[in-house]
Parts: C-alpha cells; sequence; structure tokens
C-alpha cells in the first residue's frame, strides 16, 4: 500500500492508476500473490522521446510494475545507499542538483582546473551480468536476486547500445549480451549508482583523488 501511495504521487488522474486504484486492495493482492509464487512478468513498455540538452529515450513501465518498483525501493535503497560515498548526488535522499551544485561551489574554490566526464549513453550500454554480479555481491537474498533478474532483464538496448569489446570476447560477444536499463524507472536510477559504486570508491580509496562529484 506504502508503495502504491508512493507510484500516483503527481499521477493519480491518469488513467492507468485511475484503474489501478479502482480495485486497489485486489490488484495489490495479486500482485503481492505473483511476487510470492514468482509468476510475476514484467509489462511492455511505453517509448516516447525526450530533448532537452540532448535526445533522450524514455522507456515507461506499466503502473503496476512502477509500484513493484517502489516496493523494491522501499525496502533494498536504505540498506545498499548507506554504502555509497557521500559525494554522489544523484537521485538520493538529501541530494540531487541543488546539494551537488552547492558541494562543487566548495570545491571550486580551492581549485583551478575541473575535468568535466561522461559516460556515453550509460543507461543504454549497461550490461546485465556486470549489473547482476553486483547485485549479488551486496545482496545474499535469492528471492530478491530473482525480483532484481526480473526487472533488470524486461528491457533490452543491445540493438541501440554502442558496441564496445573487451578481453576474452570473441566477434560476436558484445551482440549476444543483454544490455541497457529504461531511463523511465525509478529503479534504473538505483541500479545506475550501484554499477558505479566500486568506480567511486576506487577512486576516492586507492587513487585517493580529491574533490570528486558524481
Amino acid at each position: 500500500m506504502n508503495a502504491a501511495r508512493k507510484a500516483q504521487k503527481g499521477k493519480r488522474y491518469r488513467k492507468s492508476t485511475l484503474e489501478f486504484n479502482f480495485d486497489l486492495e485486489r490488484n495489490l493482492l495479486k500482485l503481492q500473490d505473483e511476487l510470492i509464487s514468482k509468476t510475476y512478468e514484467p509489462g511492455q513498455y511505453r517509448d516516447f522521446i525526450v530533448e532537452d540538452s540532448k535526445k533522450r529515450l524514455i522507456s515507461a513501465a506499466p503502473y503496476r510494475d512502477r509500484v513493484v518498483h517502489h516496493a523494491i525501493m522501499n525496502v533494498v535503497e536504505p540498506l545498499l545507499d548507506r554504502r555509497f560515498i557521500s559525494d554522489t548526488y544523484a537521485c538520493r535522499k538529501k541530494k540531487g542538483t541543488h546539494a551537488a551544485l552547492f558541494r562543487f561551489r566548495q570545491f571550486l574554490g580551492k581549485h583551478k582546473y575541473v575535468l568535466k566526464c561522461d559516460i556515453r549513453k550509460y543507461f543504454q550500454s549497461l550490461d546485465h551480468g556486470i549489473l547482476m554480479e553486483q547485485i549479488k555481491r551486496r545482496i545474499a537474498d535469492k528471492d530478491i536476486q530473482w525480483l532484481f533478474g526480473k526487472v533488470i532483464g524486461s528491457r533490452d538496448f543491445n540493438k541501440e547500445a554502442p558496441i564496445f569489446y573487451f578481453s576474452g570476447d570473441n566477434l560476436l560477444s558484445p551482440l549476444e549480451r543483454r544490455r541497457g536499463i529504461p531511463v523511465g524507472n525509478l529503479t534504473s536510477q538505483f541500479f545506475a549508482n550501484v554499477c558505479l559504486d566500486n568506480f567511486d570508491h576506487w577512486l576516492k580509496e586507492e587513487l585517493r583523488v580529491g574533490p570528486y562529484i558524481r
């Protein structure tokens, strides 16, 4: 019920929300049943293009799936968020763009140069296998591993992702790997942080870089 309240925030009067809420208790119990029995299957995404600083493909999950995403985050986010370094700001409570900008201004007063970097098509090229390995190292529970596998595997951007070859790959390896997570999912923002967490710690603890914001 808590997840349903969060999922409908700002979307109460959309058709999909109204349909789900018309028989809310029955729909939630059915969803709970599917999760317990492991018969849950994510639905089809609705794709659309957003143009702000650049073109972005947004994939919106069906409303019932968004309820599941909030249910996942209610339980898992507090457990894993505490591991993240303080200076990662994307989609975290009490963080965000304004907090990152304030921190940047603090650094700016002491340093003359800034290196700004971006990961090319990060969401579209994120490797499902690597992401699942990162999750399994942090969460031993098999049920949540199964559910994460369902959510991560609900979309494959392989054909649209840039092709990268890694050590041990043959000619077809990049084409066989499932890659990409939908920008529109609440869980995707969290998965993006999980996958870059080791990189953050490597920079701060092994390379000992000073001011760093992600």
